[in-house]
């Protein structure tokens, strides 16, 4: 079934993100990825079909294989889920994780190992990317000398704003933006590594943290279509926009119409929708080696 909404009478509703309800469990939290698409700030009204299976099951892959840095994942198989959650299966089943509580950290963790996106739009202007000085001549889609930690703030509406390495420091405290900084690094350069061996690139990537008291943890979602640009390694060549397995699709098409970018935004038609959720499936399946469980 397709999901834009999700109630659950009885289960206290924390929040609704752009994509992503969040529940109270008492301990725990229940996650649970809609079929919401979100472009330039706006929520769209028509869903994507099964791309909230997709975050879902991909996240748990990540969050698994890379449980070198501790998370918040405890489990997205229905079948352990609290018996209050039961009678939801088919709202829950396939797109929906059992997570420990933790404060989420002011800041969120931006990894770039490419020039895309806003960087390439700041490295045209300044010669830099959020004040990391690059080398003349780079292409759009050229691979960086090295991995970038660009942190930005967390907007509530509206775009995140980066911030200087200062601010971090200052937000965060200089231990703590220290150890977020290395682990967001060390996360990206083996998911990175672990998407190559797939024949997809990962071009940059954002993470977020939250402290379960000390500890600090990975928590929201990790490495997915959603939170990051995945590139066909086989297509991607320097020197314009390469295709891609993330809703860069949605935005390509957004750009064509006579659209302010206010909402309420455009309804997709048939066809976007469709290829839509055919690259995030597929960037799922290439990526794990798994087929997509339905809920």
């Amino acid at each position: 079934m397709e999901l834009l909404q999700c109630d659950l009478p009885g289960i206290k509703k924390l929040r609704s993100g752009k994509v992503r309800e969040v529940f109270d469990l008492g301990e725990n939290l229940l996650l649970v990825a809609t079929d919401r698409i979100s472009a330039f700030d706006c929520i769209l009204p028509t869903a994507i079909p099964h791309k909230g299976e997709v975050l879902t099951q991909m996240s748990a892959f990540w969050f698994e294989t890379l449980d070198f840095v501790p998370n918040h994942f405890l489990t997205a198989n229905f079948g352990l889920f609290p018996e209050s959650l039961q009678p939801f299966r088919e709202q829950l089943a396939g797109r929906s994780m059992l997570v420990r509580k933790a404060r989420p950290l002011p800041v969120e963790c931006v990894a770039r190992g490419y020039l895309a996106g806003s960087g390439w739009k700041d490295y045209q202007r300044t010669g830099a990317i959020c004040g990391h000085r690059l080398p003349e001549g780079l292409l759009q889609a050229s691979r960086l000398p090295e991995t970038l930690f660009t942190p930005s703030t967390k907007a509530e509406a509206g775009h995140d704003e980066n911030i200087t390495w200062s601010q971090c420091r200052a937000a965060l405290g200089d231990d703590l933006a220290h150890e977020v900084r290395s682990q967001t690094i060390e996360l990206y350069e083996h998911g990175r590594a672990k998407a190559a061996a797939c024949g997809i690139i990962v071009a940059d990537t954002k993470f977020e943290f939250g402290m379960a008291g000390d500890e600090l943890l990975l928590i929201d979602e990790c490495l997915t279509p959603d939170s990051s640009r995945f590139w066909p390694e086989a297509s991607c060549q320097p020197g314009g926009s390469p295709p891609s397995y993330d809703k860069q699709f949605v935005r390509d098409y957004l750009e064509t119409l006579d659209w302010d970018k206010s909402p309420p935004a455009p309804a997709l038609p048939p066809a976007v929708v469709e290829k839509t959720s055919r690259k995030y499936i597929e960037a799922f399946e290439k990526l794990t080696g798994r087929r997509l469980a339905a809920g």
